[in-house]
């Protein structure tokens, strides 16, 4: 099933996500190479695609999992989850319709 897997990031996070980056996109790429990546991205915290020094609000990740408990697991590992970039996290079940 497809699961939309939500972290809200604390406030001034910037310089903590960026350190952690790397890793986190690592593990988004291995989600791609298995084909179960439908879309994932930060939320700026202001209108624009780069918010430089205003950061952002938190991450969507839309990807397959075999359960809502492996999508929380795979969020809780997450290295913006272990590290405290992420104050909140919520894993909700998906149905794509379109496109």
């Amino acid at each position: 099933m497809i699961y939309a897997l939500i972290g809200e990031d604390k406030a001034d996070s910037l310089e903590s996500r960026m350190a952690v980056r790397g890793e986190h996109l690592a593990r988004l790429n291995a989600l791609k190479d298995q084909g179960r990546l439908l879309m994932a991205g930060p939320f700026p915290a202001i209108d624009s695609n780069d918010p430089g020094p205003a950061g952002f609000t938190g991450s969507l990740v839309v990807a397959e999992f075999a359960s809502q408990a492996e999508a929380e697991a795979w969020l809780a590992d997450d290295p913006y989850t272990r590290t405290g970039v992420f104050v909140r996290t919520s894993v909700r079940p998906y149905k794509k319709v379109l496109p």
